[in-house]
């Protein structure tokens, strides 16, 4: 029989630094999909961002 599947550890997730406030944030389930595309760690940065 086999166990669950072995889960990875918060270090072993890519991470990205958003360009708002220069942190580093890491991936999340909820980016599953579409991690290429996320550019910002918050609703908040993003809402905060610089538009040219």
């Amino acid at each position: 029989m086999k166990g669950p599947a072995p889960r990875s550890k918060k270090g072993d997730l890519p991470e990205k630094i958003c360009p708002v406030c220069k942190r580093t944030f890491a991936w999340r389930k909820k980016w599953e999909r579409n991690w290429e595309s996320v550019k910002y760690c918050s609703k908040r940065c993003a809402s905060k961002r610089q538009t040219v």
